[in-house]
């Protein structure tokens, strides 16, 4: 009650309604509860950080790199897009958009991809150099994807566009309405299988043909509950997660869910709140719930295996699965690596001491990549 109490009181009043300033607590200027001390521990792993970059602030977004071959790419919320040697972080490109943008940077059909808040896509080669700019209807807060010659583009008006990656000719468009109240998501859409997933307001999650924008299957993440407007929003406002032949989904004030990808066939749901986001390897399905809990499930039946309750109200980021571990990121910048057979602490490093909004990103099986609020750039390894 808590919690919807805040949301209400941060309701915005003109068009869709959105509870935007609590996702953005979530992931940007720190808790509205007290968060919690950070717990002692005996390390049993060791962390150091491998090199550091940095490109402009995310400011009022979250920003998500990538990391392509031996390349990562950063973006900044000023137009700053740059590129640095995955395995040791000599800066490989730098340029300016000209532009803000907005949601990080995409890469894929050969492209260099971005978004910004008027509703322009950007697409540039692999050295920076314009290639072609289209206007959509909303506000891009996702990086764009890319793969099989198109690049697909979620924008803040509940449209999901398919361009032609040569030209950004639009292809086709998926729309689904808006509900009048709705959280505030930068997740945008994951391409693979030949398909596009996505989860919407309402708790669906949906899965378009790459090629032809025809819907493969809808199903339920979770269902509205309650008597109010408020207690019935049900949003799936993080990525789902696809590994082999099943897809998972997690809802803000719903349930985990995992299906099958081809069918959309339910395998399993069990009741959990997140805004953050979820993980998956192949045993176990992870999830940071609404109270900065994070907690592991059987992949394969759905039932709860540990829970680590330490990182309440500290805002932590949605799970990455990187071999034995489970690595989370915190609104003071701190990176948590949790064990991943019981959830306990394993090791703990400091960045920057601003956000880390987004989930971690594997760059092998031993190294991973964080993008903080400020714009810091780490790559650290685990041992």
């Amino acid at each position: 009650m808590r919690f919807l109490s805040l949301l209400a009181a941060v309701l915005l009043l003109q068009g869709c309604q959105t509870v935007s300033d609590a996702y953005d607590g979530w992931f940007g200027a720190g808790p509205r509860q007290k968060a919690a001390e950070l717990v002692k521990f005996e390390p049993r792993a060791t962390m150091r950080i491998v090199w550091q970059g940095s490109v402009s602030g995310a400011q009022k977004h979250a920003f998500y790199p990538v990391s392509i071959g031996n390349t990562v790419y950063a973006a900044g919320a000023s137009g700053q897009i740059a590129g640095f040697n995955a395995s040791n972080g000599a800066q490989q490109l730098r340029f300016e958009t000209g532009t803000p943008i907005s949601g990080g940077v995409g890469f894929g059909s050969g492209l260099i991809l971005a978004g910004t808040p008027r509703g322009e896509v950007l697409a540039f080669e692999p050295n920076g150099k314009p290639v072609w700019k289209v206007q959509l209807t909303g506000e891009v807060l996702s990086p764009p994807a890319g793969a099989e010659g198109l690049v697909v583009v979620r924008t803040g008006d509940g449209r999901i566009y398919a361009l032609n990656a040569a030209d950004g000719k639009q292809r086709w468009v998926y729309q689904r309405a808006l509900p009048s109240l709705a959280v505030r998501s930068y997740a945008g859409v994951v391409v693979e299988r030949g398909a596009v997933f996505a989860g919407f307001a309402g708790g669906r999650l949906v899965a378009i043909a790459l090629q032809t924008g025809n819907v493969g299957w809808e199903s339920v993440v979770a269902l509205p509950k309650g008597t109010t407007e408020l207690e019935r929003v049900t949003d799936v406002t993080s990525l789902p997660v696809v590994d082999g032949a099943q897809v998972c989904a997690v809802a803000f004030q719903g349930r985990v869910a995992c299906f099958d990808a081809q069918r959309g066939e339910t395998a399993w749901a069990r009741d959990v709140s997140s805004i953050a986001g979820i993980g998956i390897d192949p045993r176990f399905v992870y999830v940071t719930d609404d109270q900065s809990a994070v907690q592991a499930y059987d992949r394969r039946a759905g039932s709860a295996l540990w829970k680590q309750d330490k990182l309440s109200g500290r805002w932590a980021s949605a799970p990455l699965a990187l071999g034995r571990y489970v690595i989370v990121g915190d609104y003071q910048g701190y990176v948590h690596v949790l064990s991943r057979e019981d959830g306990a602490f394993v090791a703990r490093i400091a960045t920057d001491g601003s956000p880390i909004q987004v989930p971690p990103v594997a760059i092998d099986l031993s190294t991973f990549l964080v993008q903080t609020r400020n714009g810091g750039v780490f790559t650290i390894n685990i041992q």
